[in-house]
């Protein structure tokens, strides 16, 4: 009985221990949050403003024909059955869910692909993605580790300029992006977005004009260099994006997990005082029956 004891109170002491760790990790997680998702929120604005600049020099500018004509909006190599998926996940585990649901997503758009008989290439970020399709044994066309942790504007397009020069080269027909995005602090959602040819860049009838200068004769490459930026910086708004829901799935999942080791310690506890209770009763009889025993 008193190995039994001991063994539970070895139990509690390293139930309470790890309710320590992950109650430290939550607090970290909700304090990375709170800046991930300042720094999502001012990207997002930034992003918006790009795609109204884009909107207007796209409606204004070109005509339809001309906009046809630019490799960033026409279909692309429709002989081509290549396509490029994008995918971001963390570096990190412990935040539920998090990772191998956008694994999912984008292992379900690659059988939906495949019955159209069409090739996927994978280019991803995020070292548990790479874990898990070298681990599959699944070919991975490029690779990056580190940049899901911590975004940088020009890694970012450095990676995805490449999808982009096959895409313009003619070897890919559609280039997709596809990551785990930041809802509220309390849940996440999954998104997918076609990055080429781009799509919905429409201005509103009632938005005002932003642009100070009208565009002269130059009006391809303005369009050509702005579309180029856009895809860039959704690249990069992807992985903040990103960021942000990571911490607020590891906040969650650090949250279950401290409430959980709370209550093991208790049912813990419980068996404890049983079993302490149990070894006294015992030893009590023990003594009243030797005491007998002697009379």
């Amino acid at each position: 009985m008193g190995n039994n004891l001991k063994d539970i109170r070895k139990q509690i002491s390293s139930v309470l221990n790890t309710q320590k760790t992950t109650r430290a990790m939550k607090l970290v997680s909700t304090s990375k949050l709170k800046k991930a998702d300042e720094m999502a929120r001012r990207s997002k604005m930034y992003a918006n403003k790009i795609v109204e600049v884009l909107s207007e020099i796209k409606s204004k500018v070109a005509s339809g024909e001309n906009v046809q004509d630019n490799p960033y909006f026409s279909t692309g190599n429709e002989e081509s059955k290549i396509v490029d998926i994008v995918l971001v996940t963390a570096d990190k585990g412990l935040c539920g869910g998090f990772n191998i649901n956008t694994i999912k997503e984008v292992n379900r758009i690659i059988a939906e692909h495949k019955v159209k008989n069409m090739k996927v290439r994978l280019r991803v970020i995020g070292k548990k993605a790479v874990e898990y399709y070298k681990f599959n044994e699944i070919e991975v066309l490029d690779s990056v580790v580190g940049l899901s942790a911590t975004p940088q504007y020009a890694q970012a397009a450095e990676f995805i300029n490449k999808a982009v020069a096959d895409y313009l080269s003619g070897i890919t027909s559609k280039v997709i992006l596809v990551h785990n995005g930041f809802k509220n602090m309390i849940s996440q959602e999954m998104k997918v977005s076609q990055l080429l040819p781009i799509e919905g860049i429409v201005l509103p009838e009632e938005c005002s004009s932003i642009l100070e200068v009208e565009p002269n004769e130059q009006e391809n490459e303005i369009l050509h260099e702005l579309a180029n930026k856009y895809v860039e910086f959704s690249m990069y708004y992807a992985l903040v994006d990103s960021l942000a829901a990571e911490h607020s799935a590891r906040m969650q999942a650090m949250d279950a997990a401290t409430n959980n080791a709370g209550e093991m310690a208790r049912t813990l506890t419980i068996a404890y005082n049983k079993a302490r209770q149990q070894a006294i009763t015992t030893e009590l009889v023990e003594i009243n029956t030797g005491v007998e025993s002697m009379k």
